[in-house]
């Protein structure tokens, strides 16, 4: 049943996000067809800063991703008939009302996740960025023509999968969900997205937004929901491509169900990326980047620079220059801007406390660590340097998802590509050295599918292609090589008469 069907901006969020996080953002529907409609089942959603419930949030069933489903295919024949620009004019509306609702849109997905509210805001600002280069460069995605002689013609174009199904984590929910729909629509696909039941209102709001900038019925559908609701999306028989963002047990099981009836995949997985800091590196430069790559979102990022592998020329001075951004952490509500806010769930916090006692208790020194504060109720762990980690150690090779840094040092250029590979993912990684043929070398020694020099800006802006190897999952989002996935080739052979 629909609760909705205008076209609503988001002005009836806003009474409820004021700087102290005190009022709920309220309720959140299911949004399909191109209407807000009354879930089966709701769920709240807990706040993470405070334990206390934040909103009230829809939780599909799978029949409801069914709906879902046949509203996509309804409304793809018509979206992909559009020509790319009339596509790319509608995504650079969308970016266009995210600006003018950032604000907003920053306040909930600070909410939701409990990162810091900087951090909100520049997650929205690269959301923008990602409708804007899709609906800008799928003008540009240009195809082939093979040359066989002056009697035929061939040609190879992109055409779209038809319906898309994406399934948004809850760390990064504004990025992602834009990052992977936008190429999505961007070449011509219907869409049918699910957030996680922890963080889904930006993800929802889009919805609405789109709805407001002229996007037809059914081309953008937001149902948040568990495994039973993600199960039903990878499954089903009308879903031609699937995107996955989150952990590698669950990828695998997308994958086969994917596999199982013929359809492709599009993977990102976790990662356990690793600085690797060489003889000579210019320590200075480094420690403030090594330090916020880990401090970012509260360590839970795929992409964080979780591992320090440094020659021991380094170790004393690298450690000694990483404490201090340790110790001088904050921590507090995502909307007070602290360094740090809390991670997602009390799960989650139990996990991350989990890593931290059995680390300490297979020998590793804590070098470093931001000071509790008293009278927080939600989720929050202080971030932890710690130094000696071996690399038999679980905290050397094995995710953590928490602000937790492990500094292991090495003797030479070998042993430290060595150290990298002795995890079983390959996402992102780092290499600091002041000789530059070194730094390369090194860094072409790894693998991981993006790797940084003297530099780490974790999974990269909205031009470089992004995605892992190894348990790191496979296929690439971000740039124009998203399109390419986003889409399937088709070669059309003209044989001419008379030539």
């Amino acid at each position: 049943m629909s609760t909705d069907t205008s076209p609503a901006n988001l002005h009836e969020l806003r009474g409820g996000l004021d700087d102290h996080g005190t009022a709920l953002p309220g309720t959140f529907p299911l949004d399909v067809g191109g209407e807000l409609r009354e879930p089966t089942t709701w769920v709240k959603n807990v706040d993470p800063a405070t334990a206390g419930t934040l909103a009230t949030v829809a939780s599909a069933t799978p029949d409801e991703i069914d709906d879902a489903v046949v509203a996509a295919r309804g409304a793809a024949p018509g979206w992909a008939a559009l020509a790319p620009s009339q596509r790319g004019t509608l995504l650079r509306r969308l970016a266009d009302v995210v600006r003018r609702d950032a604000d907003v849109l920053a306040r909930l997905e600070t909410r939701d996740t409990g990162k810091p509210l900087t951090q909100g805001r520049a997650d929205i600002t690269a959301a923008a960025r990602y409708f804007d280069f899709y609906g800008s460069v799928v003008e540009g995605l240009l195809g082939d023509s093979i040359p066989l002689g002056p009697g035929s013609l061939a040609v190879v174009d992109h055409q779209p999968h038809g319906v898309t199904g994406h399934i948004v984590p809850w760390n990064y929910p504004a990025q992602i969900t834009a990052r992977s729909v936008g190429a999505a629509l961007a070449a011509g696909n219907a869409t049918v997205v699910k957030p996680a039941d922890e963080a889904p209102m930006v993800a929802l709001a889009y919805a609405r937004l789109a709805r407001e900038v002229g996007f037809p019925a059914g081309v953008l559908n937001v149902l948040p929901g568990g495994a039973d609701a993600g199960s039903a999306l990878t499954a089903h028989p009308d879903v031609d491509h699937v995107s996955f963002t989150g952990s590698v047990a669950t990828g695998r099981l997308v994958a086969a169900a994917t596999a199982g009836r013929g359809r492709p995949t599009l993977l990102e997985l976790g990662g356990k990326s690793a600085h690797v800091v060489l003889e000579g590196a210019d320590v200075s430069r480094a420690a403030p980047v090594i330090a916020r790559a880990l401090l970012l979102h509260a360590g839970q990022t795929c992409t964080a620079g979780t591992r320090v592998i440094v020659h021991e020329s380094l170790h004393r001075e690298l450690v000694a220059a990483l404490a201090p951004h340790f110790e001088a952490a904050t921590l507090g509500l995502g909307l007070t801007d602290p360094t740090v806010g809390p991670v997602v769930s009390e799960q989650q916090a139990r996990r991350v406390q989990g890593f931290l006692e059995r680390a300490e208790s297979e020998g590793a020194v804590v070098a470093g660590r931001a000071p509790a504060v008293e009278g927080l109720t939600g989720f929050f762990v202080p971030p932890v340097l710690f130094d000696q980690v071996s690399q038999d150690t679980e905290l050397f090779a094995e995710e953590v998802f928490g602000p937790l840094l492990a500094v292991t040092m090495v003797a030479s250029d070998d042993e430290a590509i060595a150290a990298a590979h002795n995890s079983r993912y390959g996402l992102t990684g780092a290499v600091w050295c002041q000789d530059i043929d070194r730094a390369l070398r090194t860094a072409r020694g790894l693998d991981v599918g993006q790797a940084y020099v003297n530099g780490y800006a974790p999974g990269g802006g909205v031009e470089l292609p992004f995605g892992g190897t190894r348990d790191s999952g496979y296929g690439r989002e971000k740039g124009v090589e998203a399109l390419r996935e986003y889409s399937r080739m088709r070669t059309l052979f003209v044989d001419i008469a008379g030539a």
